[in-house]
């Protein structure tokens, strides 16, 4: 029961102070940490608060300590790595106080190792004073090809590329263009600059023409096959494929499902799958 002295915290209070809790752990345990997106970025990418979450990139090799770290401290795992998006790059963590955590393992769109993406970022990076806790964030470069990135991937994010590149000055388009080539990133890069069709030869080109424009859900695991990067990981995914994302079902139930639902949902899928196709064969139809 709330108590009448109780005073809801603004979401930028909060999200300060989640960002300083969270690298308070990192700290306490040697992790290293990027905080990225949202209030991490620099005035001049994002002059005007938005995010309603904390995102950070972590050192891969340190993923599993902090996991460790934050489940022990009242972080609750909401959606995980294998079934919070098609790239499974990020981890998200609901705490009662300081409101939800993607943790990135990696970066969608970079495809250099992420070991090595990680590290070029971090020996570029600067300190942030939140909450009066000192937290690293990226260069403006790399804060800049992030926001660009992820653009391609957020519809309806344009202002991101706008600032980011766009009406960037020639010094900070040079210093991004060479960035996206170093992190080898030219193809989810040009899903948000409107030149994907310039990369219809490399093999993540039509998971991103999915993820940037929009298709139905077999159009999409059909591309995730496609863009693995072995004949091992292929399967895997193709493997993943129809099964029931038990995860997205819980917080459309807002509870856990019976088996009886999760059996229910699996039915479901190839009807579903069906009337996706149908629906796109009439669009193509219509457009002739």
């Amino acid at each position: 029961m709330r108590s009448s002295t109780d005073v809801p915290v603004p979401l930028r209070v909060r999200l300060r102070f989640g960002r300083a809790a969270l690298q308070v752990v990192a700290d306490e345990i040697g992790v290293d940490v990027l905080h990225i997106k949202g209030d991490a970025a620099d005035l001049s990418l994002r002059p005007e608060f938005s995010g309603t979450d904390v995102d950070v990139l972590v050192r891969p090799a340190h993923v599993a300590a902090l996991d460790r770290a934050l489940r022990a401290r009242g972080w609750r795992v909401y959606s995980t790595f294998v079934y919070g998006s098609p790239f499974g790059h990020a981890q998200t963590y609901l705490h009662d106080a300081w409101g939800y955590l993607d943790l990135h393992r990696w970066f969608p769109g970079i495809r250099v190792a992420p070991e090595v993406a990680f590290e070029r970022m971090w020996i570029d990076s600067d300190e942030v004073d939140f909450a009066g806790v000192g937290c690293r964030v990226p260069s403006i470069a790399a804060q800049a090809v992030l926001l660009v990135l992820n653009s391609a991937r957020a519809r309806g994010s344009g202002r991101d590329l706008v600032l980011s590149w766009t009406d960037a000055s020639p010094e900070r388009r040079a210093a991004v263009d060479a960035l996206v080539e170093e992190l080898d990133a030219r193809v989810a890069f040009a899903a948000s600059t409107g030149d994907l069709d310039h990369y219809r030869n490399q093999r993540d080109y039509r998971l991103w023409k999915v993820v940037s424009e929009g298709g139905t859900r077999s159009e999409e695991w059909w591309a995730r096959v496609r863009s693995a990067p072995s004949l091992g990981a292929a399967i895997l995914v193709a493997a993943r494929a129809p099964l029931v994302n038990v995860e997205h079902l819980s917080i459309e139930l807002g509870r856990a499902p019976t088996r009886r639902e999760v059996a229910a949902a699996f039915i479901a899928r190839p009807r579903r799958v069906f009337a996706e196709g149908w629906a796109w064969l009439a669009r193509r139809g219509g457009r002739r």
